[in-house]
């Protein structure tokens, strides 16, 4: 799809380190790991001696990063097993921090749309929030109808899975679920809806 002009479309311009933060949180997820550690080849790992890193496998890719992760010598390193425990850390995390601190998200969309939420319940500037697309294309989609969340969606249009009608997946996005949404593509004439297409690998 990635329909030109779509200004909720969410922007990632990498996590660039700030050098006058205190303290850095990094929110990682599968290849999202990869981001850090291409920081640390380009900036060297100093900053980490003020760093966390949360980090949850994911992908077939990903089982080895979590030693990587941990060698760095951050300040601390936690494993997490699944995105809900990160979350949750995350949010508790969030609930403590001081001024000073800076945010890094990397992963899947669905991912840092997730923690983003997390982030934005405590009150933090979108905009200030360092984030880089690492991993699949899959997409998280809200269907407009029913309200439910599919996430991990490849194809257009897909069933939704909470009320089974055929969603068209648009580029609109909301930052205050983040999802993409999903819209019944047939209607005004049911049983007419194209065969799902992969779009999002």
């Amino acid at each position: 799809m990635l329909v030109a002009g779509i200004k909720s479309r969410p922007v990632y311009g990498g996590l660039n380190i700030d050098r006058h933060a205190k303290r850095h949180l990094f929110a990682l997820e599968g290849e999202g790991a990869l981001a850090l550690l291409d920081q640390v080849k380009s900036a060297g790992p100093g900053f980490l001696t003020h760093a966390d890193i949360l980090y949850v496998a994911a992908g077939s890719r990903a089982e080895d990063h979590d030693k990587a992760l941990a060698a760095l010598g951050a300040d601390s390193f936690w494993l997490a097993p699944t995105i809900p425990v990160l979350l949750n850390r995350l949010n508790v995390m969030l609930g403590q921090a001081r001024m000073g601190l800076r945010i890094y998200l990397a992963g899947t969309e669905g991912f840092i749309g997730q923690a983003m939420q997390v982030a934005l319940n405590h009150g933090v500037d979108h905009a200030s929030v360092h984030t880089e697309h690492r991993g699949s294309a899959a997409r998280r989609v809200q269907c407009v109808h029913c309200k439910g969340i599919t996430d991990n969606v490849t194809t257009s249009p897909f069933s939704c899975s909470h009320c089974g009608l055929p969603l068209l997946v648009r580029d609109h996005y909301s930052r205050r679920i983040g999802a993409f949404q999903g819209v019944n593509i047939d209607a005004e004439e049911p049983g007419t809806a194209p065969p799902p297409e992969e779009l999002f690998p």
